[in-house]
C-alpha cells in the first residue's frame, strides 16, 4: 500500500491535516507510527487552551488509521482511546 497524504485519508480534512502537519505528522505512515492517542496529545500540546472534540480529532485519527468512518469505531475502542489521552 502506498503512503498516502493525510488529506487522502478518511475523516481527515484540511484543518485537521494542517494541525497534524504542525505536530510533525505528514503522512499515513506517520499517523500509524504515532497512533491516534499520541497524535491527539501532540496537537493538544500545540493548542493547550483549546478544547479538541474527540470525535473530530481522536476518533478521526483512529478511523483514518483503520480506513473507516470514525462513527464505526466500537464503543469499547473509543473508551480505550479516551483512557489513553486522560
Amino acid at each position: 500500500m502506498q503512503n498516502r497524504r493525510l488529506i487522502e485519508l478518511k475523516n481527515i480534512g484540511r484543518k485537521i491535516s494542517a494541525r497534524l502537519n504542525e505536530a510533525g505528522i505528514f503522512s499515513e505512515d506517520d499517523l500509524k507510527f504515532y497512533g491516534a492517542a499520541k497524535a491527539h496529545k501532540m496537537i493538544k500540546s500545540l493548542y493547550p487552551d483549546e478544547t479538541l472534540p474527540v470525535c473530530y480529532y481522536l476518533y478521526s485519527f483512529e478511523g483514518a488509521i483503520k480506513n473507516i468512518h470514525w462513527n464505526e469505531i466500537g464503543e469499547s475502542r473509543k473508551r480505550e482511546l479516551q483512557n489513553e489521552i486522560s
